[in-house]
């Protein structure tokens, strides 16, 4: 089967959103919709065939999610949950019954990068890295211009340790920058410092521009130790360049010039993301035509 001329449906599952893209070979969307992510993993299993359902069509090859947490995508396995917990579900299995095309299942920031090494920030970086910040942080790496997986499940960046006497993280370790550094965080630093619950991070961003002390203190609170996290992964894998995505990647990308690099040899450019909340649903369906294409492959 050509992919050039089959489509495939990607889904993002989000702490505050389930987002679907019908999306072309190109990575082209062709159609997008998207509902506000359920508490119970089964509805979000739920949701998510709603959502195919609503974008398929003759052209649809194949169904690509990416979902929080770590995943052995080899074998479909969702091995731990993020802020949404589908581990312990068969979720490529459930799914392909159900809609009867092929389901990949993939780490949610492996499939931006995919997403954002073919359209976006990356793209023809021979190796990249990539933070999404949002509700939680999550990463990838791409490596000589495959996604480095490990064992299973490499490229959980946002359980990089900052501090060892930090917050209790989802991990069950203390001080992992998802603990400092994500939306969730941010709140709790808004908190902490006195202000309004409601407080965006763009306001704080103007505010702290203007000289504003506790904006800048939170701005410090949340943003500093992405920078050593950052710094980590540079002295690790030297890549050609670092992307922050997510909701929040433009505004950590904003307040990281507060923040340069210390030593010389952790240089590296640092750029937002350009696909926004597109990355991982475009991510997830080229990763989809990809495992078909594979799969043909490999039968051959």
């Amino acid at each position: 089967m050509s992919t050039r001329s089959t489509t495939a449906i990607g889904v993002d599952v989000g702490g505050t959103q389930v987002r679907a893209a019908h999306v072309s070979a190109a990575g082209d969307i062709l159609a997008w919709t998207a509902r506000p992510t359920a508490a119970d993993p089964l509805q979000v299993i739920g949701q998510i065939d709603g959502l195919v359902r609503e974008l398929d069509g003759p052209g649809v090859a194949a169904i690509g999610v990416g979902v929080p947490g770590r995943v052995d995508s080899r074998h479909g396995r969702i091995l731990s949950g993020g802020y949404i917990d589908l581990s312990g579900h068969s979720l490529a299995e459930a799914l392909g019954d159900r809609l009867g095309r092929p389901v990949t299942v993939d780490n949610d920031g492996n499939q931006a990068l995919v997403g954002e090494h073919a359209r976006g920030s990356a793209r023809s970086a021979d190796t990249a890295v990539m933070f999404t910040i949002g509700t939680g942080i999550g990463g990838a790496i791409i490596a000589h211009g495959s996604l480095l997986r490990g064992k299973s499940a490499a490229g959980q960046l946002g359980h990089i340790a900052i501090d060892r006497n930090g917050e209790r993280c989802l991990c069950g370790r203390r001080g992992c920058v998802e603990t400092m550094s994500s939306g969730t965080a941010l709140g709790r630093h808004i908190a902490a410092a006195g202000l309004q619950s409601g407080t965006s991070v763009e306001d704080l961003l103007t505010r702290a521009a203007r000289g504003d002390e506790t904006a800048k203190s939170v701005i410090a609170a949340w943003a500093a130790p992405m920078r050593v996290a950052i710094d980590t992964v540079v002295a690790a894998f030297d890549p050609d360049v670092v992307v922050l995505g997510g909701g929040l990647g433009s505004a950590m990308h904003c307040a990281l010039a507060e923040f340069p690099a210390e030593a010389a040899w952790y240089q590296c450019t640092v750029v937002p993301a350009t696909l926004g909340d597109r990355a991982g649903v475009i991510g997830a369906g080229l990763s989809a035509l990809a495992h078909i294409k594979d799969r043909v492959g490999a039968s051959r």
